[in-house]
């Protein structure tokens, strides 16, 4: 029988207890790491307007994420995470929507939230799959994090903009670009150049286990080669299947 999936907001202390041990469970936190968001501010978030929703498959919590009123009449999304066994089956897009929904009913004109830029799989949903847009790379945005998922170096992160009403989501690039940037963080040819192309590990969070070095090393090159053409005028235009970031500076496509 097929699973049945729904979505709704949640509320009262133990709906959202019973989010917090998922979102525990989802980013690995042990005794001692910091919980990917405090239960109380769940609570506060559930009371006081925010959001916090849950997504369920035949009335199991597979999936919760968090929000908060923001600049520029948007819903800025915090936290969100889908449990291992209900990846692949929509519920990551399906909360998304449901944000989406729910700030469109709120008299709002987008939904913003923060990734980081070395998570492949992340880079491709937020990017292709829903098309949000990049708005800037913000340099080790929440400092140190240890809480399972997080290394405790630096926590460089992509914000990206959704706004409610927008066009189809492109079509998926895979395009070749001019110039490549590589884990190496060099640049070659860039000046003037109208493409670059910034390559990502294939899986970083497993990188961080068998080799940390090599992690380190990734992130200093996309802060370098990412970070540093965003911040010299380019802007992201899409992201492929096979991991590079593509970017176009002024009118280029």
């Amino acid at each position: 029988m097929a699973e049945h999936l729904t979505i709704r907001s949640l509320h009262g202390i133990g709906a959202l207890r019973r989010a917090d041990r998922l979102l525990r469970e989802i980013w690995g936190t042990r005794r001692g790491d910091d919980p990917p968001i405090a239960l109380d501010l769940l609570c506060a978030f559930a009371h006081t307007g925010g959001y916090v929703g849950g997504a369920f498959l035949d009335e199991e919590l597979v999936g919760v994420a968090t929000g908060f009123l923001a600049a520029g009449h948007s819903l800025h999304s915090h936290v969100a995470g889908v449990a291992e066994k209900a990846r692949g089956r929509g519920v990551g897009r399906a909360l998304k929507e449901h944000q989406r929904d729910w700030a469109a009913e709120h008299g709002l004109v987008a939904v913003s939230w923060t990734f980081d830029p070395l998570v492949r799989r992340n880079a491709f949903f937020n990017l292709t799959r829903l098309g949000a847009e990049v708005g800037a790379y913000l340099p080790d945005f929440y400092g140190p994090m240890s809480d399972g998922i997080n290394d405790g170096g630096p926590s460089d992160r992509l914000f990206v903009t959704w706004p409610i009403e927008q066009a189809a989501p492109p079509p998926v690039p895979e395009r070749e670009a001019v110039v490549v940037v590589d884990e190496t963080g060099a640049v070659r040819d860039a000046e003037g150049a109208p493409l670059l192309r910034c390559a990502t590990p294939a899986d970083v969070e497993a990188l961080r286990t068998t080799d940390p070095a090599a992690a380190r090393r990734w992130r200093a090159a996309l802060a370098s080669g990412l970070g540093g053409a965003l911040g010299q005028g380019y802007r992201v235009t899409g992201f492929t299947r096979s991991g590079w970031y593509l970017l176009a500076r002024g009118g280029a496509a």
